[in-house]
């Protein structure tokens, strides 16, 4: 017992580190935004500007010099293997939706978890532009700019509330006429984010996105009364070795039900 009281004491402390630590991490980068920003490409074609390291040195200022035997894994830094012994790891995008940072659109935030053996227990998204702030802590739900949420009930599908690679949610289309879905949510972190206080029904995630881009989301999801997984209902694991993910889903609970059977049903090839 002293030990579950000790760990809900430290969760209530990083709690307050993790929201303070996040506004703090979005008005620095609200502060750059359509501002003139030295950019580049890294890897294939990600973006990446002066902000996001900004941001992400922020970020990490803050959070490791609070907690330094937790491990770290930002989009920005570079990996290091020390995280995978660490019970808790702080799982982190300091800009998730670069591209459209850059391109002065309002779809990007700032996206972080606390993860605990391989699941998260702490998580905040804020979007500064749009003022969305989602917090959420396991087993206490979650909280959208301090007001309780919750996912949309039901499991029937209006594709216009529906976000997501239209090659693949056209799989649940039974009806055979052309569908129409919800525009094109840029940061990937604030699509999955609006289903958890109904904005959207469902969302899904196309195949290599990374531990930074879901692991706030999902808990955020989660405690909203939805569910986040792979498409045959499998949880996501985080802080592997491996960080890329295939194609998710996110939904209210019956709802994200009725997506699995169809998929269980009908895979992707």
């Amino acid at each position: 017992m002293a030990d579950v009281e000790a760990n809900d004491t430290i969760l209530t402390r990083d709690a307050a580190l993790l929201q303070d630590t996040v506004r703090e991490a979005g008005a620095l980068a609200q502060s750059m935004f359509r501002t003139e920003l030295k950019k580049w490409i890294k890897g294939a074609s990600s973006p990446v500007s002066e902000a996001d390291i900004a941001v992400n040195d922020l970020l990490e200022a803050r959070l490791r010099s609070a907690t330094p035997d937790y491990g770290w894994l930002s989009e920005e830094s570079a990996d290091d293997a020390a995280r995978l012994s660490r019970r808790l790891t702080w799982i982190v995008d300091p800009i998730d939706g670069t591209r459209n940072y850059l391109n002065g659109h309002d779809d990007w935030c700032v996206s972080v978890a606390l993860v605990e053996d391989a699941a998260p227990v702490l998580a905040a998204v804020f979007a500064p532009t749009t003022d969305e702030f989602f917090f959420a802590a396991r087993g206490q739900g979650t909280t959208l700019n301090g007001a309780a949420v919750r996912a949309s009930p039901g499991s029937a599908l209006d594709f216009s509330r529906v976000a997501g690679p239209k090659p693949m949610v056209e799989r649940l289309n039974s009806s055979g006429h052309e569908i129409k879905l919800h525009p094109r949510i840029g940061s990937l972190a604030l699509r999955l984010c609006r289903v958890a206080h109904g904005g959207l029904d469902a969302a899904f995630a196309g195949g290599n996105s990374h531990d930074w881009d879901l692991a706030a989301a999902d808990l955020i999801v989660q405690e909203a009364d939805g569910r986040m997984s792979d498409l045959s209902g499998d949880p996501i694991l985080y802080n592997r070795r491996e960080v890329t993910h295939g194609v998710l889903v996110a939904a209210g609970r019956d709802r994200h039900a009725s997506i699995v059977a169809h998929f269980r049903n009908r895979p992707l090839a």
